[in-house]
């Protein structure tokens, strides 16, 4: 896959559950979106994590096996025929995931990790950096320079908001504009933007109630991509479930964001 797919006259979409949870639950999602992004004419990449490296806490839910999950991702791109997306922690990680996504996700946390950088650049998949809560948006050129000279100029670039204080995160959606000068697509995370981390009980919180307002911002700021999590019972999602929006909320925002697309 080539960044191609992405372009169109509307903002592309990465969505999906935080982390795979079975296969019922992976094309359930994947269909109700495809339905909705077909209907909106907005391109749509399927979101999955086939495990979750950085948890607060040792008892906290990790994922279903590699190979297991991984083979749902494919199975979800080979039934609906659209790309999907997982994140890898470390750079043996890389050619594995590669075999069955086409995108690589390089988490906030190791967006400087200068091996895990080349080693998605160098399996040719697209390669999606998020930025480092502790980043400024003028930083993360240096870590997209990193895989385009690893020989590889797919390239996105994911605002997920900035640390203030020990709890909370802010947005700068100055850093949209900064970011998309560098030449790469430019998307917006409106759940983990809202997430409230490093809480007592080991457990992320989030404010999943202004994600339509993160959302409709960034659209209006020109974002080029939207990234959300999203679940049929966050509540009883396995993992941040506390940020997620409400699949059955998903077509109404999506909506409300395409004419905010077009107006301006």
């Amino acid at each position: 896959m080539d960044l191609s797919y992405l372009k169109s006259d509307n903002f592309f979409l990465l969505a999906g559950p935080c982390v795979i949870e079975g296969d019922e639950m992976a094309m359930q999602i994947a269909e109700k979106i495809k339905t909705i992004t077909d209907k909106l004419a907005i391109p749509y990449v399927f979101k999955g994590s086939y495990r979750k490296a950085n948890r607060s806490r040792v008892d906290s839910f990790t994922g279903i096996g590699d190979e297991k999950a991984l083979k749902i991702l494919r199975n979800v791109r080979e039934t609906f025929n659209i790309p999907v997306i997982t994140d890898i922690h470390e750079s043996h990680e890389a050619q594995m995931a590669a075999e069955y996504v086409d995108i690589l996700q390089i988490p906030a946390f190791l967006c400087r990790q200068t091996e895990l950088l080349i080693a998605a650049a160098k399996t040719g998949r697209v390669v999606n950096i998020k930025k480092g809560q502790f980043l400024s948006p003028e930083a993360m050129q240096f870590a997209a320079q990193k895989v385009v000279d690893s020989g590889n100029n797919h390239v996105i670039l994911t605002e997920r908001g900035t640390m203030f204080g020990y709890s909370d995160l802010v947005v700068d959606f100055r850093g949209i504009p900064i970011m998309k000068n560098f030449g790469f697509p430019v998307v917006m995370d409106a759940t983990h933007s809202l997430q409230q981390p490093n809480r007592s009980s080991g457990v992320s919180g989030g404010l999943p109630h202004l994600i339509e307002t993160i959302a409709k911002a960034a659209i209006a700021a020109g974002v080029d991509g939207l990234f959300i999590e999203t679940h049929p019972e966050p509540e009883n999602a396995k993992s941040d479930g506390a940020n997620m929006l409400p699949l059955h909320q998903l077509e109404d925002l999506l909506t409300k964001l395409v004419r905010i697309r077009k107006a301006i």
